[in-house]
């Protein structure tokens, strides 16, 4: 099932109109879930850091044992290609996939020597300023290494972070805070995570459980050289309870600010709207 619409499909050295199939039955990623994938944003015709995510698709198929196939550089024009057949202004979510196609004798490990490559491009909205969400706890944690290939953005992931959605959506909260092995916080189940206090801006440290997002540095980034300090340190749940401000930080959205954790109440604060406008100034800059 598409999440979007107006669907284009790069697959075989070619783009074609529409959802197009492209896995078979017997291919590795379809029963064993060897499949990884990024998302980049092209919005009012920007394309904001589009290089870093084809670049770490490229390094999420190393992490699960797939050989890449398509460079950073050839993956971004054929993806600009994609674009153009879109009218200006529309709104697209860039979706580059990699899965494995054979496996060894025990069928368990991939084979390095072919690797399917398709990407994806659906016109999907882009979240108005005014959306927001909430937040619940949720028992489901984040895995480490040792468990799972969390240093990639894999497939195989995912459904664990279904279940942390399904979970605080049934009590009605719009997404997770999600705890690491330590029962830390790790992010949210969807995208990374901030919190203000004081005027300055607090974030999980990068500790194995959780994907550094692009979107994540890009704000730190724009934070520090506006002369705000950012903290990547490790947060308890009860800090956030004591937060001023809380937001979400990824790729589909780019901000998302969040109004309630639990029982505690935010107001979307004026460090939040900051973090939001220099993204898109700096996008707008890069052109």
């Amino acid at each position: 099932m598409a999440t979007g619409k107006n669907i284009r499909t790069y697959f075989e050295g070619t783009w074609h109109d529409g959802d197009v199939p492209i896995m078979r039955a017997a291919d590795h990623g379809s029963w064993l879930g060897t499949t990884v994938f990024d998302g980049a944003r092209c919005v009012d015709g920007l394309t904001p850091d589009l290089d870093l995510h084809c670049a770490r698709v490229n390094r999420s198929a190393e992490a699960l044992m797939i050989t890449p196939t398509v460079s950073t550089q050839d993956m971004i024009a054929i993806t600009k290609e994609g674009l153009a057949q879109y009218p200006a202004g529309t709104p697209v979510y860039i979706r580059p996939m990699y899965w494995a196609i054979h496996g060894d004798p025990t069928a368990i490990v991939p084979s390095r020597e072919e690797t399917g490559f398709a990407i994806c491009l659906e016109e999907i909205p882009f979240a108005p300023a005014t959306a927001s969400t909430t937040l619940g706890l949720t028992k489901f944690r984040r895995p480490v290494i040792e468990d799972a290939v969390v240093n990639a953005k894999a497939g195989c992931l995912y459904p664990n972070n279904a279940r942390m959605l399904v979970e605080v959506r049934g009590r009605g909260f719009g997404n997770a805070l999600v705890a690491d092995a330590m029962g830390n916080v790790a992010e949210s189940a969807t995208a990374n995570v901030f919190m203000v206090k004081d005027g300055e801006v607090f974030t999980p440290i990068p500790n194995g459980t959780f994907l550094s997002g692009i979107t994540r540095a890009r704000h730190i980034a724009n934070l520090k050289a506006d002369g705000i300090a950012v903290h990547e340190t490790v947060l308890t749940f009860d800090d956030f309870r004591g937060a001023d401000e809380v937001f979400l930080s990824g790729n589909m959205s780019k901000v998302t600010p969040v109004t309630a954790f639990e029982d505690s109440q935010y107001q979307i604060g004026p460090v939040t709207r900051q973090v939001r406008d220099m993204y898109w100034d700096w996008a707008k800059s890069i052109g």
